[in-house]
């Protein structure tokens, strides 16, 4: 018997928290659905990191967000979120409503589709 697993959440980070629910709520349509603090001693216990930082959710029962409002820098290479969307012409729309600039990069016969946010975190849509 194999065990299943499932993603529960995505943690990302933005400096911006206006940025955040603008790219959450108005481009990709996930609802916030609640805010929490996390303590100091909880940030530097988990992440190594000393501060007190506010977390939103963005939740649409079928994909959840965990944004940490924090003005740390961290450095992107590889990392991206990869999002099923069934209109992406709609989201294309969006994305340029809002000042976002699709990526598109060809492979062989089809078009890969990438977006960064406006934390310059990557996402991949399919």
């Amino acid at each position: 018997m194999s065990q299943e697993i499932n993603l529960k959440h995505v943690a990302l980070q933005y400096k911006d928290r206006n940025k955040a629910e603008i790219f959450f709520t108005k481009i990709l349509e996930i609802p916030l659905k609640k805010t929490f603090t996390v303590s100091k001693e909880l940030t530097k216990a988990i992440f190594g990191v000393d501060e007190e930082v506010l977390v939103d959710v963005y939740d649409n029962e079928k994909i959840c967000f965990e944004v940490f409002i924090t003005k740390k820098q961290t450095k992107y290479a590889y990392e991206h979120t990869c999002l099923e969307i069934n209109d992406k012409d709609e989201l294309m729309i969006r994305c340029k409503k809002y000042g976002i600039k699709p990526i598109f990069v060809k492979k062989e016969l089809k078009t890969l589709i990438f977006i960064r946010d406006f934390a310059d975190n990557l996402y991949e849509i399919k």
